[in-house]
């Protein structure tokens, strides 16, 4: 059964980007890259991943893409851009830019997955999209040893604790991979 799943990394104080939508203060923290390391298993059960634009338009930057297109890390798996404007796509990746109601487009994003796992990369008002609709079964979150005055909420919704279930905590390197299912409203 396909499972949409948010897994990314936050401040200790909850926020996924600072106030210039920038991560610089993700890979300063020492210990990243081994931290990374666990996240191709996390990969290999996702069929189709989705994000906002303001995430696509930050790794479009950050990699080069436009110029190092074999950058793009996912380009056998079906990924999903929602935006309400026209974006560069990246050669010789699977990216279906979307607008509108995410309900809309959730049958493709599901059927694209092959009845693997939906990753929801961010950002955090997409995830509350998910949630609003009742399609979000988890939350993975890596907790990173800093701290950011003001930036992007983690999800910019209220959640209360009846509908989060703890499912898993672990050590990866500096961070803290907190596992939570999500139950519906």
């Amino acid at each position: 059964m396909t499972r949409v799943i948010f897994n990314t990394a936050t401040t200790l104080n909850g926020f996924l980007a600072d106030d210039e939508d920038s991560l610089s203060w993700l890979f300063a923290v020492p210990g990243a890259e081994s931290a990374e390391n666990d996240f191709g298993s996390f990969l290999e059960g996702i069929g189709s991943l989705v994000m906002g634009s303001t995430t696509y338009e930050w790794i479009l930057e950050h990699e080069k893409l436009p110029e190092h297109p074999d950058r793009w890390a996912y380009a056998s798996t079906p990924s999903f851009v929602f935006s309400s404007r026209t974006l560069p796509a990246v050669e010789g990746a699977d990216i279906r830019f979307r607008s509108g109601e995410l309900t809309a487009a959730w049958e493709e994003i599901r059927d694209a997955a092959g009845g693997r796992d939906v990753w929801v990369v961010g950002g955090g008002d997409l995830v509350g999209q998910f949630t609003d609709a009742g399609l979000l079964d988890e939350i993975r979150v890596s907790v990173a040893p800093v701290t950011l005055v003001s930036g992007r909420a983690l999800l910019p919704r209220r959640l209360e604790s009846d509908r989060l279930r703890l499912e898993s905590v672990r050590q990866a390197g500096q961070f803290a991979e907190l596992v939570y299912s999500v139950r519906p409203a």
